[in-house]
């Protein structure tokens, strides 16, 4: 479903897991020792320790984050929880990433990237997936002590770009992140990649798709005015 929207003059992706494979983090888990299976419930908490921190006035970095989430899950040393978080400096994109992004590029539409993960960690793996340039810039909530799904977030990514609020797009694979984007005034697409479904509890999203090929599609879609 497409709500009434304008096609965007920037479209900025979310990071972990929409743009990249975690299974770097996956396989130093199981290295430590640790099952396989074990990854989505430490990614859960680690948002949910950043989102409850923000809730209250508070802020943390994500990594601090992750290593409180790994403290609570796990039974590893300070040592090997660190090897762990470090495993987010070797993560890729995921196969689509590649076209999807080149497609906006190639219509004449900006891409960044949003997240409130570590600053580098984007940089790095936009560099080993080669397509570093077509990304104008990446963007971490770190700058501005904040997480996303507050509002603050996607108004300062909207600003730093110089664009206004509707005319910028939030493309991510989680639910939470779409509907923050939306009550911002930006243009939320979410698409199937470690959700299943949209949550039927947020606004339905302006764009849901398939697949990030098709999310893409549907914003290339709208009219331009």
């Amino acid at each position: 479903m497409t709500a009434a929207r304008l096609r965007p003059s920037v479209v900025a992706f979310d990071v972990n897991e929409t743009l990249l494979d975690l299974a770097p983090v996956r396989a130093a888990l199981i290295e430590a020792g640790e099952p396989d299976h074990l990854l989505p419930a430490v990614f859960t908490r680690t948002l949910l320790t950043g989102f409850a921190a923000a809730t209250v006035g508070g802020w943390c970095r994500f990594r601090d984050a992750f290593d409180t989430a790994l403290a609570q899950t796990t039974d590893l040393s300070p040592v090997d929880r660190a090897r762990v978080a470090d495993a987010f400096g070797e993560l890729a994109p995921h196969p689509d990433v590649e076209p999807a992004l080149r497609a906006l590029t190639e219509a004449g539409v900006r891409v960044v990237t949003l997240s409130h993960g570590s600053p580098g960690v984007a940089e790095a793996a936009l560099e080993r997936g080669g397509i570093a340039p077509l990304v104008e810039r990446t963007l971490s909530s770190e700058a501005i002590r904040a997480w996303k799904p507050n509002r603050e977030v996607y108004l300062w990514a909207a600003g730093v770009c110089d664009v206004p609020p509707d005319r910028c797009a939030l493309v991510a694979a989680h639910g939470w992140d779409v509907q923050g984007a939306q009550r911002a005034g930006l243009t939320g697409a979410w698409f199937s990649r470690s959700e299943r479904v949209y949550p039927e509890v947020f606004d339905p999203p302006h764009v849901t798709a398939a697949d990030l090929a098709g999310a893409v599609g549907a914003l290339l879609a709208l009219p331009d005015a």
